[in-house]
């Protein structure tokens, strides 16, 4: 059974940065698409951005330009760069892990807080 294990969460004021890991455990992870997914209070979960197991990436438009995902298959980790963070950004992310045709999410992380604020 997998498990995901989120970190680098925290305060940061508007305009900085932040990068998050997330810690895999089990086999498989590198054949995995990995998401970043995050939920702010009031709102609904949504996917902000995902990396393929050949490296593909994709993003959500609001975070385009700013967030980077990668993933070092030896270290069973995928990471979130934030730069420029917003306030809207403010949200707890959650890591993800999609099945193996790639379409649904089928493990998540305990989630990471994120607060940007001045």
């Amino acid at each position: 059974q997998v498990q995901l294990v989120e970190s680098g969460g925290g305060l940061v004021q508007p305009g900085g940065s932040l990068r998050l890991s997330c810690a895999a455990s089990g086999s498989g992870f590198s054949f995995r698409t990995m998401d970043w997914h995050r939920q702010a209070p009031g709102k609904q979960r949504e996917e902000v951005a995902t990396i393929t197991s050949g490296g593909s990436t994709n993003y959500a438009d609001s975070v385009k330009g700013r967030f980077t995902i990668s993933r070092d298959n030896a270290k069973n980790t995928v990471y979130l760069q934030m730069h420029s963070l917003k306030i809207e950004d403010t949200a707890v992310y959650y890591c993800a892990m999609k099945g193996v045709l790639g379409l649904t999410v089928n493990a998540w992380g305990q989630g990471t807080q994120v607060t940007v604020s001045s």
